[in-house]
């Protein structure tokens, strides 16, 4: 993949962990719709509020976009993304018509992931 494509995938993916966590700072009610009420209940059963877990999660989301947009080691946060939103995907299912663009972003995240690391293992000297 040539550097020009890298990015524009890399800045996609990322923009799709850096919106949610804005518009859960808007708007919290609407996105806590979206988390398995097993991830609520077992954050309530040791004193983590609801909100606690959103915005918990808008960090980590925030954390993988920057990491994506710095471009270093790029397999890691690439990887994490599409495992997220692949996640996301089974344990909201019954949201697929909302979430079914979550298959094509993850999609995304992987081809980054697989890039990064026919890259790493190029520079390494294994293929």
């Amino acid at each position: 993949m040539d550097k020009t494509s890298n990015r524009i995938l890399r800045l996609g993916v990322a923009f799709a962990f850096l919106y949610p966590p804005y518009a859960a700072l808007m708007d919290p009610t609407s996105w806590l719709g979206y988390f398995p009420r097993f991830v609520l209940d077992a954050a309530a059963s040791v004193g983590v509020s609801d909100l606690v877990v959103l915005h918990a999660f808008g960090v980590v989301e925030v954390l993988i976009a920057l990491w994506l947009l710095s471009g270093y080691k790029v397999l890691y946060p690439a990887a994490l993304a599409a495992a997220m939103l692949m996640a996301i995907v089974v344990f909201d299912f019954n949201n697929f018509e909302v979430i079914f663009r979550d298959i094509s972003i993850a999609a995304a995240a992987l081809a980054l992931a697989v890039d990064s690391y026919l890259k790493e293992k190029k520079h390494s000297g294994v293929v």
